[in-house]
């Protein structure tokens, strides 16, 4: 096979989108829509640099809201934010569906 064949590590899914949906016209609006890499939620240093680097320090949270990441609260440390991260999301049921 070639060089070329799917772009991108080989541990990270397809980028490659599904066609839009003829039937329905705001398909391709609702696609735009999906998060980056399908992270709805994630968090970042409040001073900057990377995030497992000092592990002690406050976390800011954010939330994908259809749009952008907007931010959604604060975290003590980054085991707590890690959780929060990992949690249910506040639209899914329960049972995580």
């Amino acid at each position: 096979m070639g060089k070329h064949r799917r772009p991108g590590p080989p541990n990270q899914p397809s980028r490659a989108v599904p066609r839009v949906n003829a039937d329905n016209p705001l398909a391709a609006y609702d696609k735009r829509r999906q998060p980056p890499m399908d992270v709805h939620r994630r968090h970042r240093p409040v001073h900057g640099g990377a995030s497992h680097l000092r592990p002690d320090e406050p976390r800011v949270l954010e939330q994908w809201d259809g749009f952008t990441y907007v931010p959604a609260g604060t975290a003590p440390d980054l085991a707590t934010a890690q959780a929060w991260v990992n949690g249910p999301r506040p639209d899914t049921g329960p049972d995580g569906r």
